[in-house]
């Protein structure tokens, strides 16, 4: 499956990108949270994943309130999103104002989601690349909230170091047993915050 495939036969209105770590021990990690709201989406209207070689992404063409919608994953690894994101871009000829990225984010309590359009990146490095690459950040993102009292404790570290090397096993950690449960609805609620942007 190529994008000069889909590009030559389809005109893509909107690009959904979700951040995630493409090996499988990442799968079901907090960082990974982006991926599966895009697998969920994917599901729920149809589509199929297939590898594009071209853009280090896995991608699935699907419609939505009769919208051709382009999902993507990165292949990349999260802090590299933007190496694919802007392949993706130019190969779909979209502006900026039509990608959503939908990522982790350690502001917001695990739970709850938000819709942020050109804001900073706020220290994620997976939006920084994105903003990089694109030199813009007039795009939308969806912040799907990871936080919980474990990050309390994490920022109270002084050693700054040590601080950043707790941060980043926390991101690469698996949700923990509580969250779990709770897990399918905060993915349907990210959904349901996406589709009055399509």
């Amino acid at each position: 499956m190529t994008l000069q495939f889909f590009f030559h036969n389809i005109n893509i209105m909107k690009l959904i990108v979700g951040f995630g770590n493409p090996e499988k021990e990442y799968e079901n990690t907090r960082h990974n949270v982006g991926f599966k709201v895009v697998d969920y989406i994917n599901k729920e209207y149809g589509g199929n994943f297939g590898l594009d070689e071209k853009s280090s992404s896995e991608i699935s063409e699907v419609k939505i309130n009769g919208k051709k919608v382009l999902l993507a994953k990165p292949q990349t690894f999260v802090n590299k999103s933007g190496e694919a994101v802007i392949k993706l871009v130019k190969s779909c000829k979209l502006k900026a104002e039509n990608l959503i990225v939908i990522h982790d984010d350690l502001d917001i309590p695990f739970g709850k989601t938000k819709i942020s359009f050109g804001r900073s990146s706020a220290g994620h490095k997976g939006v920084e690349s994105v903003i990089r690459a694109l030199k813009t950040n007039k795009f939308n993102r969806l912040r799907v909230g990871t936080f919980n009292q474990q990050i309390v404790k994490i920022r109270k570290i002084k050693d700054k170091r040590k601080r950043l090397n707790e941060m980043n096993k926390f991101v690469i950690s698996p949700f923990s047993s509580s969250e779990k449960p709770k897990l399918n609805n905060l993915v349907k609620k990210a959904l349901e915050k996406i589709t009055p942007l399509l």
